[in-house]
């Protein structure tokens, strides 16, 4: 399993600090969900750490060594980055468009072998995109297409799995089932750092959680020892609610997934 190491990460745009001195890692069977406001650096940092933008200062290794170092079809069977909802506009089918996370593991003009396609297929199972399968991407709905997205990123079966706030355009019921896919992720033995704004969810599924604020590190560790109203009043301007007398109770998830008697959902 690769270890995805940072030290004292630093990264400028423009003349302006985004974000500094910032220390990560991520090892086997764990999930780490980097939380706080907007423009804390959240996303940078997971561009940082997927090698699309170079750290301004600061050591970033994979396995003990350097990031940059790796040629780039290599670390792309390592690490998996999942951006942000982006558009595609060619009609590319869902299968298709899936099938991409595959290519790294190819040689030039290789096709996929039969190994390869029943991850493809296992992949959109587990996502509920079966009977999206054979549609152009492009007339999916937002959550359909963020689910499209997450598929192609599981292909990969990488040891790393970068995410950036893949749950935001689900509905409640699609956010449980992506969260519980991550977490078999992880217990298959593989790494996530993912991005999260609902704290009920990064409380529940995270094994820890790292608050960013103005671009640098303001709690790490479990989320009873990060969400306290100390850090949540610094980061959020917000509190717990005083009527919950647990902080786990505070982010405890009202709901949870059902199965319908025929097993369908």
């Amino acid at each position: 399993m690769s270890h995805l190491i940072g030290r004292g990460l630093c990264f400028n745009r423009q003349g302006q600090s985004i974000l500094g001195q910032i220390d990560v890692h991520i090892e086997a069977g764990e999930m780490l969900g980097l939380i706080g406001p907007n423009g804390a650096g959240k996303s940078s940092l997971l561009r940082l750490l997927a090698g699309v933008t170079t750290a301004d200062a600061g050591r970033l290794t994979l396995a003990g060594k350097p990031l940059n170092q790796l040629p780039p079809k290599r670390r792309a069977q390592r690490i998996a980055y999942l951006p942000q909802l982006s558009e595609i506009a060619w009609p590319m089918s869902v299968e298709h468009l899936v099938a991409l996370g595959r290519l790294p593991h190819l040689d030039d003009w290789q096709k996929t072998s039969l190994e390869d396609r029943a991850i493809i297929d296992r992949i959109i199972e587990q996502t509920d995109l079966t009977a999206f399968r054979n549609r152009p991407y492009n007339t999916l709905s937002g959550g359909e297409q963020a689910r499209v997205q997450l598929a192609r990123a599981l292909v990969t079966e990488a040891d790393i799995l970068l995410a950036d706030e893949p749950v935001s355009a689900l509905d409640p019921a699609h956010q449980l089932d992506v969260m519980a896919l991550l977490q078999t992720y992880v217990q298959a033995g593989h790494g996530v750092i993912i991005v999260l704004h609902d704290l009920a969810l990064a409380a529940h599924y995270c094994s820890r959680l790292q608050l960013l604020h103005q671009g640098r590190t303001l709690a790490e560790g479990r989320a009873d020892e990060v969400l306290t109203d100390h850090h949540l009043e610094a980061a959020y301007g917000i509190a717990i609610n005083p009527a919950e007398q647990q902080p786990q109770h505070a982010f405890a998830l009202p709901w949870r997934r059902i199965e319908s008697k025929d097993g369908d959902r």
